[in-house]
């Protein structure tokens, strides 16, 4: 519902205070992922148990390749003959095989790693989605009206997709990345201490360059996703506002703002990746150095074990072993590089995960569980010292009185910004009175639960709103068992079912979203006719029919009347032709009612409402 100009606060981005963003955030980001992957501690247990059979069987493949290198160098040497050289191609053939069937173990278990790893991930993003639209969902109309909610929906979307892809990245790379170290660092020591020495005082390198770099990348993550969340809100702002934009040659002012935040989004995402990239380059610089220290030193030590010179350190180094260790380098080095690239993901996916977090952290509207339904609503309203503000230094309703009998029809009337369609969102609950009381049926209407209180009202807005659907889905939105014909009879009585029968399919016809395929007016038509289906008994028209033409007006208002029969409605209204048979018009400025009485009473009195009247005419008189 659109609010009071007088009263509205401007949208901006959601909070983003600095307490929120230093480590203590981020420890209280990384808590609450852990805590919702505590309920996927099963799947989390075969994904580790996948790790250490892929893990396990890729560190034999080695292995069973150096001692096949060592069987074709005893071969190729011609040192042995007859049976010796059959048990060499013997054993040559059964380690090549159980090199393959290894190498096929590590395929399957690094699939179900990854399917099980995938499950998690998306599993917990979708639970995370449904969570934040639910807290969404029952935030105050007040935190929508003022946050950008092209920043919402890029929390919601794009801040979840890079948390996904972050999450993912951890299961597949951090767990097997951890389990290949210490599998290779064990395997090594077996085979050789003072070459595994070697490698273990090297590598830590990579970790002390990926924590310095990954420390400082969190923060520029972070303005990556911000900037993100106000170019999604200027996309959405524009697009909806297309008309506007080219009917006031707006359009390089548009481009012009877009490249301002483009530039800063651009600036922000090489900063964050720049210094992220660093790490990779710079723990491969390390790995190389760590891989020629261990070919020259196993080297070395090959050489002294062909010359017969062994010791405690120097358990025998043959050509085969030099190759395991050599491959056995590479695999205890690369995950020090995958971890690393993991660390700088992570610092992307905490960012956006502490933005979704923010808007679960947000104060829910006050609940209403334990409260009773209002039941049948008879329709008296009263509304007794009631004070409301938008914006807690800006005054806007004060001192409100009002009482509405059963089945009168109430017009509201004034000057825009003067609070009409305020009192509306009082009467919805949209927003809680600052003080004061709003009672119906003698119920104050804090007291009762807002579903029963706003299933005794109908509400046609001046803005329409229509999902993708068919017609008929879209007029029994608020009465989804209603028939065919009832909808027919109720879009006749509003005058909608002479165009809806024009349509290719009739009420089978699908509208896009937002109705792009009808007018304004026809939309208009099918929100009223929305209502007309499941009269309840209150009505609220704020602008009903601002976007017909008049002579549908004309059929609509004899519509309207019907509707009204015997329920109390309220009327908001610029065009006062429209509201002269209401049985009491409230006219208002400035949050106050300074006038009311019935349309002749108000005419005679010669006041404001007279004036406002006149002038409409005066208006309209050719010159």
């Amino acid at each position: 519902m659109a609010l009071e100009t007088s009263g509205f606060v401007p949208k901006g981005n959601l909070n983003t205070d600095d307490s929120a963003l230093g480590k203590s955030g981020r420890r209280d980001t990384i808590r609450r992922v852990l805590d919702r992957l505590v309920r996927f501690r099963f799947l989390i247990l075969v994904s580790l148990l996948m790790a250490v059979v892929s893990v396990v069987f890729t560190l034999l493949v080695p292995i069973r390749i150096g001692s096949a290198v060592d069987c074709i160098s005893g071969l190729a040497s011609g040192d042995a003959a007859g049976t010796q050289a059959d048990i060499l191609r013997a054993s040559l053939r059964d380690n090549l095989i159980r090199a393959a069937v290894y190498a096929v173990i590590v395929g399957l278990s690094t699939y179900i790693m990854n399917l099980v790893n995938n499950r998690i991930t998306y599993l917990t993003v979708r639970d995370i989605r449904n969570d934040t639209l639910a807290k969404i969902s029952h935030l105050p109309l007040s935190y929508i009206d003022s946050h950008s909610q092209g920043d919402i929906v890029s929390r919601v979307v794009a801040d979840a997709d890079q948390f996904a892809d972050g999450l993912l990245m951890g299961f597949t790379q951090a767990f097997t990345g951890i389990m290949t170290i210490i599998g290779t660092l064990v395997f090594m020591l077996r085979m050789n201490i003072a070459v595994t020495l070697v490698v273990v005082c090297v590598t830590p390198l990579s970790l002390f360059i990926a924590r310095f770099i990954s420390s400082r990348t969190y923060m520029m993550f972070r303005d990556q996703s911000i900037e993100r969340g106000a170019q999604t809100s200027l996309i959405d702002e524009m697009i909806g506002n297309e008309k506007v934009v080219k009917t006031f040659n707006k359009e390089a002012d548009v481009l012009r703002e877009f490249d301002e935040i483009n530039e800063r989004l651009t600036s922000a995402g090489l900063k964050a990746i720049f210094y992220s990239s660093l790490t990779n380059p710079c723990t491969r610089f390390v790995n190389a150095v760590c891989y020629a220290l261990v070919a020259m030193t196993g080297a070395y030590f090959a050489v002294l074990t062909q010359s017969g010179s062994t010791g405690t350190l120097i358990n025998g180094i043959t050509v085969g072993t030099l190759t395991v260790f050599l491959s056995y380098a590479n695999q205890y080095t690369k995950p020090f590089n995958e971890i690393s690239s993991v660390i700088s993901e992570l610092q992307n996916a905490i960012a956006c995960a502490a933005r979704v977090f923010e808007i679960m952290d947000e104060e829910p509207e006050s609940s209403d569980e334990g409260l009773p339904d209002m039941g049948e609503a008879a329709g008296r309203v009263d509304l007794s010292d009631v004070d409301f503000s938008y914006v807690p230094d800006r005054e806007l309703i004060k001192d409100l009185n009002l009482s509405v009998a059963p089945g009168h029809r109430v017009a509201i009337v004034g000057p825009t910004g003067c609070g009409k369609t305020t009192i509306i969102n009082l009467l919805m609950r949209f927003y809680d009175v600052d003080s004061g009381r709003i009672c119906v049926d003698g119920s104050d209407i804090c007291k009762i639960t807002r579903k029963s209180l706003r299933n005794s009202y109908g509400m046609v807005l001046q803005d329409t709103w229509l999902a993708r659907g068919t017609i008929a889905d879209n007029i029994r939105f608020g009465a989804p068992d209603a028939g065919l014909e009832e909808i027919k009879e109720a879009a006749k009585a509003t005058g909608a079912h002479s165009f809806i029968r024009r349509l290719p399919d009739k009420y089978d016809t699908m509208i896009g979203e937002g109705g792009v395929s009808l007018s304004q007016g026809q939309m208009q038509l099918l929100c009223i006719t929305r209502v007309m289906l499941n009269i309840p008994p209150m009505l609220i028209l704020d602008e009903a029919t601002s976007s017909i033409d008049t002579r549908t007006e004309m059929r609509i208002q004899d519509a309207f009347h019907k509707m009204m029969k015997n329920r109390t409605s309220f009327i908001v209204a610029h065009r006062l032709s429209t509201i002269r048979e209401a049985d009491v018009i409230l006219v208002m400025r400035d949050g106050s009612i300074i006038e009311q009485g019935s349309h002749e009473t108000l005419l005679a009195k010669g006041g404001f409402y007279s004036e406002l009247y006149n002038s409409q005419f005066r208006e309209k008189q050719p010159q």
